[in-house]
């Protein structure tokens, strides 16, 4: 599997996605980021893994401590294969918001749906 889907199918995850999210704050031991989820320490290691290996996290041991900490560096390739899909929306949306401003029979239309 490339390196790209590797990351899309650990940020498949909702919980992976919250465990990234919790080490956007700093670094973490794994029962720190197990304390907020419903799922047993054992579980929330297994998604650790998952992110360890799409290079999403790096983790370290300190005595019998196991600290993870969020690496950055795999979600700029995701931000950069997005980028073109964000410029097209984004142009799309502009478009879109040009033709409502110009369309006579917005005003009405909008206090139509307000009124239902």
């Amino acid at each position: 599997m490339d390196e790209l889907s590797t990351i899309f199918l650990a940020l498949a995850d909702p919980t992976r996605r919250a465990l990234l999210a919790q080490l956007q704050q700093g670094e973490a031991t794994v029962t720190e980021l197990a304390a907020p989820h419903p799922i047993s320490v054992p579980s929330v290691s297994r998604h650790l893994k998952v992110l360890e290996q799409a290079g999403l996290i790096t983790k370290s041991r300190s005595a019998q401590w196991r600290n993870c900490r969020l690496q950055p560096a795999p979600l700029q390739q995701v931000e950069e294969w997005m980028r073109p899909y964000r410029d097209f929306w984004g142009t799309q949306l502009d478009r879109l918001d040009t033709q409502l401003a110009t369309s006579p029979d917005r005003p009405d239309a909008l206090a139509e749906l307000e009124d239902r």
